[in-house]
């Protein structure tokens, strides 16, 4: 049983270094130094610092997880202790031979893929082939569930991820059915709208990516939810989710829920909240316990709780995003995200048809 004096859900994205360079990364991975742990003692002691905080789910991201030489090492830690797994890949380096390797060890497999059609999915994921590899891998997966089901191995769970920007809006009905074609073992697909954090947190991408507010309402329809879930048949669950339930930081004098979640960068700097920038210490050097106090301590900054109170909509929290990390941000990232591409005003994209 977890316990509840930290976060229920731990997000560790393990490296920033990647193979692919997305339009909306949330992490601006590929863009900047890695800041990965080269030492495997030192992972691993992140890996102890998050089993002192007795969280119910431990997600290892990035960046592109398995570029980490003792990935395997450090989720088998934390399965050892009953923690709950899951891993999130672009499928890139995956081989027939992996999916079994990683379902001794993590209890879910999420592989990110954000079109329907190669040209869609490439353009979001910056990198010619990043479809036929992600497709490539969930083959694999699908075939190695399908193998350890018959011999009795431990079970393979694997899921898709979909990030919804205005560009691939129009296809999630078509990509529920090639994924129910061709992925029968899969378990679910999930619908984000894109979050303004990192990358998509700037000027230029919210007018041209970031959903418009139609969308978003019809995005987390019931109607809309049972559409693609009668596309997928009964085998695969289908989720949808507007991403708006982390513009706040949840009441930290109420028990904990799923909200309760905590961001750790590849060095084991903690974020204060996901999607925002800024540091409120370091697991390889402070105690877990104070470092989660001082999360639940800035939640209730009045600067923040007065930037976040108004926000309705995601153009409003990119805006608050920008703000906070403004303030918040360390100065080298201040200096990152003042060296991006200067904002260019263009014209809104053309609604997708629905």
């Amino acid at each position: 049983m977890y316990g509840a004096e930290g976060p229920e859900i731990i997000i560790w994205d393990i490296t920033y270094a990647c193979p692919l360079r997305c339009v909306h990364c949330y992490s601006e991975s590929g863009r900047r130094p890695s800041r990965q742990l080269r030492s495997p003692a030192d992972a691993l002691r992140v890996a102890d610092a998050f089993l002192a905080l007795k969280p119910r789910v431990v997600s290892l991201a990035g960046g592109e997880p398995l570029l980490v030489k003792n990935l395997l090492d450090i989720a088998r830690k934390l399965t050892d202790a009953s923690v709950s797994t899951c891993l999130y890949t672009s499928g890139w380096l995956f081989d027939e031979a992996l999916p079994d390797r990683l379902a001794e060890v993590f209890g879910q497999i999420t592989v990110s893929v954000d079109g329907a059609r190669k040209a869609t999915h490439d353009l979001v994921r910056g990198r010619a082939g990043s479809f036929d590899r992600a497709l490539t891998a969930l083959g694999h997966l699908d075939a190695a569930a399908a193998r350890r089901a018959a011999a009795g191995d431990k079970p393979l769970n694997f899921t898709v991820e979909y990030v919804v920007l205005r560009s691939n809006f129009g296809e999630l009905e078509d990509f529920v059915r090639l994924m129910a074609e061709r992925f029968p073992r899969l378990t679910s697909i999930t619908f984000n709208a894109a979050a303004p954090a990192g990358l998509g947190s700037g000027i230029e991408f919210g007018e041209t990516e970031l959903l418009f507010d139609d969308q978003m309402e019809l995005l987390v329809s019931p109607e809309f939810r049972e559409r693609l879930q009668s596309a997928a048949g009964a085998g695969i669950r289908v989720y949808t989710t507007d991403n708006l339930g982390l513009v706040r930081p949840p009441d930290p004098r109420l028990p904990r829920d799923g909200s309760h979640v905590m961001q750790v960068e590849p060095d084991g700097e903690v974020r204060w909240m996901p999607v925002y920038e800024g540091s409120v210490g370091n697991l390889l050097h402070d105690d877990p316990h104070a470092v989660w106090a001082r999360a639940k301590e800035r939640w209730l900054d009045p600067g923040v709780l007065e930037t976040l109170e108004p926000v309705r909509t995601v153009r409003q929290w990119a805006h608050a995003v920008r703000e906070l990390n403004d303030r918040f941000a360390a100065d080298a990232d201040r200096e990152r995200l003042a060296r991006r591409k200067a904002p260019v005003p263009v014209a809104l994209s053309a609604r997708p048809s629905r």
